[in-house]
């Protein structure tokens, strides 16, 4: 279990400034969620945890480590692990390799008995990708093709997972089948940065959450008191909010 903490971020892209001094935390064990419409800035602030975007200022730091500005692949190596929005799979690949693909970051040597051993769990997590190791990911559906992502991203032996989206473009059925699959992750242990647009269910699972408005954070606290503020509950919580919208 990692700790992770970030103080007074700034990013921006150009001349245009998308995230404005953002501070919050992700407690060892924790599964926290930011709440936020479209062009709040959520992916912005997972993009540049992950090293894919270079903070103007600020701090980000893993167990006290500063890993803000390092390179994806060094931040990767730290075992913060971003499963993107839109999956990014490898469809020209097989399951097998894309979940190998998942273990180059790996802080282990990349054991092979411990990759076995990962591997196996990830298909007791997700028995749909057992039968189907051998195919090529792009003959997935939707839904399977997100727990490719997810197990993917498992393969890593994450520290700290950053999950964006990941229940975007799935019917409700597969939806819950990948909340649950989250739900197992946080009673192991793991330590989870969520953005997610159905916020009733993200809100749910949370430990804690953020709610980000227009690159600033107007609300935190422990996510159940932050699903009854009044706020929350008329922009994010009411009729149609948990629709299959990009956020």
């Amino acid at each position: 279990m990692s700790d992770l903490q970030i103080a007074d971020l700034v990013v921006g892209y150009g001349a245009a400034s998308v995230l404005h001094g953002i501070s919050l935390a992700v407690r060892p064990g924790e599964v926290v969620t930011i709440v936020g419409a479209n062009g709040a800035g959520k992916t912005t602030l997972l993009k540049t945890v992950a090293g894919l975007l270079a903070p103007r200022g600020g701090r980000i730091a893993l167990d006290g480590l500063s890993i803000g500005g390092r390179p994806a692949y060094a931040v990767a190596r730290q075992g913060v692990i971003l499963v993107p929005e839109g999956r990014a799979i490898f469809g020209d690949q097989t399951v097998r390799d894309n979940l190998m693909l998942g273990t180059l970051p790996r802080r282990d040597g990349r054991d092979p008995a411990g990759i076995a051993r990962d591997l196996e769990e990830q298909l007791c997590l997700f028995p749909a990708l057992r039968e189907r190791l051998d195919q090529l990911a792009g003959g997935l559906s939707g839904g399977q093709q997100q727990m490719l992502a997810l197990a993917r991203g498992l393969m890593a032996r994450p520290r700290v997972l950053l999950l964006d989206e990941p229940s975007l473009g799935l019917s409700p059925v597969l939806t819950r089948q990948i909340f649950d699959a989250i739900g197992r992750l946080k009673a192991a242990g793991l330590t989870i940065l969520l953005i997610e647009q159905m916020a009733a269910q993200a809100l749910a699972l949370a430990d804690r959450a953020y709610v980000l408005e227009r690159g600033r954070i107007v609300l935190e606290g422990a996510a159940a008191e932050v699903r009854e503020n009044p706020m929350v509950v008329q922009a994010y919580l009411g009729h149609g909010h948990d629709s299959q919208e990009t956020p």
